[in-house]
C-alpha cells in the first residue's frame, strides 16, 4: 500500500521529517518546484503523488520510457491554462 501522507512516508526523515525544510514548505504550500532523483522503485513519484493531495495540487503522472514530447507538451499546456 503506498503512502498517503508525509507521516506515512517512511526514510528519509531529514527531508520530509516533522521540522524538515521541505516538508515545511510542503505543509504551507509553498513549494514552487522539486526534483526527485533516485533509481526506479525508490518512491519518487509516491512522494510527488502525497505532496500532490497535501497541497491540493492535480498531479500528472509521466514517464520517460513511454511518454514522448508531445505529452510533455500537452502537460505543460494543461498547465498554463
Amino acid at each position: 500500500m503506498r503512502p498517503r501522507s508525509l507521516d506515512d512516508i517512511v526514510g528519509q526523515q531529514h527531508l520530509l521529517g516533522p521540522k524538515s525544510p521541505l516538508r515545511r514548505l510542503i505543509e504551507s504550500d509553498r513549494l514552487s518546484s522539486v526534483i526527485l532523483w533516485g533509481p526506479p522503485g525508490t518512491g519518487k513519484t509516491t512522494i510527488a503523488e502525497v505532496i500532490a493531495v497535501v497541497t491540493r495540487r492535480e498531479f500528472v503522472r509521466l514517464s520517460a520510457v513511454t511518454s514522448g514530447v508531445k505529452d510533455v507538451r500537452e502537460t505543460i499546456d494543461a498547465a498554463r491554462a
